[in-house]
């Protein structure tokens, strides 16, 4: 008992003598204290039939109620396909995409082409989504979009792709894939900075090529960052963002385009369904932590790497 008093004691002094850094942690916190963990008291607003006279603690307790509602609805698991397709998709092809690239960026040996190539490719990152969704719909339209004219130069008929359902997940994915391609890079760039350059040197005086030393060097290196990478990103698969699918999509297109975000958004703003909609989400949330969990317990298994 003395003994843990006693390392209690100087886990404090120790904290008091180093506040400062201490003090940094307190933007973080605040942050997640406010807009992570504060809002997660709303959450009671889908086990209960919330009606905003009466406020959140005063609404009727109707457990389960909103969930076997929405898992009753035949759209919602149309909703629920349409979003594991594009996450799927978008994970599909644009999960390796920054890994090849990296090691093509690392194999570049001029300095200026490698530093202009990285600060195109970045650049796009930065781009606001509602700019990127005017660009995408600039580029397909049917009259004036430079897609549609290099159809017709080689004598064919301009197609209006906003308009087509088949077409709305290859151009999110595409126009995602373009956007953030580079910047998703940078991880792996870094982690490819970290190789030992002994073991490229050893395996030169053996005789490997470069192609060789990428594929016995580089990448098992940075295999560790990739199957965490690769964790996070299946572990919010059901996570599409809002702000693009709401911008690209429209009505002819909707049966593709509706996901778990934007369906939640009709229900709950547009239709006043608040608790509807808290149990959408909350659903999303747990399906995606589970999710996490039994992948993050497969690669550990298989791997031994993991995010905890």
């Amino acid at each position: 008992m003395r003994l843990q008093t006693a390392k209690r004691e100087g886990r404090l002094a120790l904290m008091c003598r180093h506040y400062q850094i201490y003090l940094l942690l307190l933007p973080t916190l605040t942050y997640f204290l406010l807009f992570k963990y504060a809002p997660m008291y709303g959450l009671q607003m889908a086990f209960r039939n919330y009606n905003t006279g009466l406020g959140i603690w005063n609404s009727a307790w109707v457990g389960l109620k909103y969930f076997e509602r929405v898992l009753a609805r035949p759209y919602f698991y149309q909703v629920l396909s349409n979003t594991l397709t594009i996450s799927l998709t978008s994970l599909i092809v644009g999960f390796p995409l920054p890994v090849l690239f990296a090691l093509m960026l690392n194999e570049m040996r001029g300095g200026f082409w490698k530093k202009t190539v990285q600060t195109v490719t970045y650049a796009p990152h930065f781009i606001s989504t509602v700019v990127v969704a005017a660009m995408v719909t600039i580029f397909t339209s049917p009259t004036y979009g430079i897609i549609n004219k290099f159809i017709e130069l080689f004598g064919g008929t301009a197609v209006n792709f906003m308009m087509r359902p088949s077409c709305f997940v290859p151009i999110y994915v595409i126009s995602g894939v373009w956007q953030n391609m580079g910047w998703n890079a940078i991880i792996y760039v870094a982690a490819l900075a970290a190789v030992d350059p002994a073991l490229h040197e050893s395996a030169m005086i053996d005789g490997a090529s470069r192609l060789q030393r990428v594929i016995n060097i580089n990448i098992p290196c940075i295999l560790p960052t990739i199957i965490v990478m690769l964790i996070l990103q299946t572990g919010s698969l059901l996570n599409v963002g809002f702000e693009k699918v709401f911008l690209l999509s429209n009505d002819a297109v909707l049966e593709r385009s509706e996901v778990i975000s934007t369906y939640t958004y009709r229900i709950g703003i547009t239709g006043a369904q608040f608790s509807q909609s808290t149990a959408i989400g909350l659903f999303n949330s747990v399906v995606q932590f589970i999710m996490l969990v039994l992948v993050n317990t497969l690669s550990r298994r298989l791997s031994e790497t993991s995010l905890w």
